[in-house]
């Protein structure tokens, strides 16, 4: 299969820089690494993200377009620096936005399933 100009061909894994401990409506992520920010910040595909939060804690996260409310971002359970249990939650992603070579995230309200 040819690589698709907004998105990874194969199940890649993107970075994705948050700038705190954990997310809420208006927190935004950038996602690094992308074959062309534009493009995918433009028409979005599914792809899977390592959330690095400030805390320098990792997540595993799905970006996808195949709820309901469009584009969402499925995150798993995890545990802050601090030691706090984070829910897994599903988040509305309210805009995304190409800033030079990363794609910054806003994130909206928790989506319904």
């Amino acid at each position: 299969m040819p690589p698709s100009p907004t998105g990874p061909a194969e199940a890649d894994t993107y970075m994705a820089v948050c700038s705190h401990t954990h997310l809420f409506p208006g927190a935004r992520c950038r996602v690094q690494g992308l074959p062309d920010p534009h493009a995918f910040a433009g028409a979005p595909t599914p792809i899977d993200v390592d959330l690095r939060f400030s805390d320098a804690v990792i997540a595993e996260a799905r970006l996808s377009t195949e709820h309901p409310a469009r584009l969402v971002l499925t995150v798993p359970a995890y545990t802050t620096g601090a030691g706090t249990s984070i829910d897994g939650r599903i988040w509305v992603v309210r805009a995304l936005a190409p800033i030079g070579d990363e794609v910054e995230l806003t994130i909206g309200g928790a989506a319904r399933a």
